[in-house]
């Protein structure tokens, strides 16, 4: 058991049995009182934030996130099937634990999966992503002074906005945590 001390943003703890994931904390200490820990706290599974708020010193529980690396091999229906690139065991997600990174996930791509106690709460792709144009309307000559940006579909089907000189059939990098073009890929 860990004390209130041992609170750091970002970290997980477990109370009545669900996994919180610390947004914020403060170590508050008013006049004579006793001093207090205020918490922010986001639900692992639901992604619901509560607050909670803890007399300082009392024991909390800190959970241990594991990360290992998966091998997304292909979709059939709802769910997506990835391989341990070392055991070659396969796994089954969800589309719905997918839910944020699934417009970008393309065969063969290796990604993090994030799991407590065995159970898999996150799985999250690299931070840029190279991913080719499929659709997108005819490039603009001299395009590039005016700085402006269309729609354009990717192979995985999602669909960003790219400068005006872009093509189809092009590649490009993708952040994948803002959805936004970075550059074109030689």
């Amino acid at each position: 058991m860990a004390k209130t001390q041992d609170i750091k943003k970002g970290g997980t703890l477990k109370f009545d049995n669900e996994f919180f994931t610390v947004i914020d904390f403060a170590h508050i200490k008013i006049g004579r009182g006793g001093a207090f820990v205020r918490l922010k706290l986001k639900n692992v599974r639901s992604g619901t934030t509560i607050e909670k708020t803890l007399t300082a010193g009392e024991s909390i529980k800190i959970a241990r996130l594991d990360e290992y690396s998966m091998q997304y091999i292909y979709k059939e229906g709802e769910l997506y099937y990835f391989m341990n690139p070392e055991s070659y065991e396969q796994v089954s997600l969800p589309s719905k634990l997918l839910e944020d990174v699934k417009k970008y996930l393309k065969e063969n791509e290796v990604v993090k999966f994030i799991s407590i106690e065995e159970e898999i709460i996150e799985v999250r792709l690299p931070n840029f992503c190279d991913l080719k144009i499929v659709e997108t309307e005819p490039p603009i000559k001299d395009a590039r002074a005016s700085g402006g940006l269309k729609p354009a579909t990717l192979e995985t089907g999602a669909n960003i906005r790219v400068p005006l000189f872009i093509n189809s059939g092009e590649m490009i990098r993708v952040d994948t945590r803002t959805g936004n073009y970075l550059e074109r890929v030689k």
